[in-house]
């Protein structure tokens, strides 16, 4: 096997550019082999060598199976050789992926946010007792608070008992409840205390590694 001066222009393109040129050509080596043994022994060995090139992806499961593959992949599908693998074809590498379900989540009411839909669920799996009201609740007053962060003024309860009442299909209905949410004022409170806190921290944070820097 030698390996004669070649200019770049004149180089065909590696398929897995990541291995480098001399593992392609000793795949196309392995490929115009004759001797069936001699191909599989050094098929064995290529898969070797890859496996030295990449020692991080010594943890991905099935990593063997991986290297195998990306072989008759470099060798366009042309190598014969014993794998201890089913062998991949050009079909199945090029066969496009089924499309994936769009999630339906509450569309109509983004502001809320993909949680709440998951929670409302939760809470209409429970029995009919004191925690599951105590649950809707709480979950009514967690839409109050998400829907004052995208309008920043006053919300009516009404209108969170409708949307509460709308998004579990009419399972969950606090319309007629006497009981009322958390003031909008005290919601609005938490969320800018909340704010001002995490930029003093980030203040802080910058500050200290600033001394840091400065001590060396």
């Amino acid at each position: 096997m030698t390996f004669d001066l070649e200019y770049n222009s004149e180089r065909p393109l590696m398929i897995i550019p990541e291995y480098g040129r001399h593992i392609q050509k000793m795949v196309d080596h392995c490929v115009a082999l004759e001797d069936e043994e001699e191909r599989n022994k050094m098929a064995k060995a290529i898969v070797d060598v890859m496996g030295n090139l990449q020692p991080h992806l010594r943890d991905v499961p099935d990593f063997k199976h991986k290297l195998w593959d990306q072989l008759y992949i470099m060798s366009d599908f042309k190598l014969e050789t014993k794998s201890p693998y089913p062998i991949p074809s050009r079909e199945e590498l090029q066969e496009k992926p089924e499309r994936l379900p769009y999630p339906k989540y509450a569309s109509k009411y983004r502001y809320y946010g993909n949680n709440i839909q998951t929670m409302i669920d939760v809470a209409l799996s429970w029995e009919e007792d004191e925690k599951k009201d105590a649950l809707v609740y709480t979950i009514a007053n967690h839409m109050k608070k998400c829907y004052l962060n995208w309008n920043k003024d006053t919300v009516d309860d009404a209108v969170i008992f409708n949307h509460l009442y709308d998004l579990s299909d009419g399972k969950l209905d606090l319309r007629n409840s006497e009981e009322e949410l958390s003031d909008s004022k005290n919601l609005l409170r938490k969320r800018n205390s909340q704010g001002q806190n995490n930029t003093k921290n980030h203040k802080k944070q910058h500050n200290n590694n600033n001394k840091n820097r400065k001590r060396y």
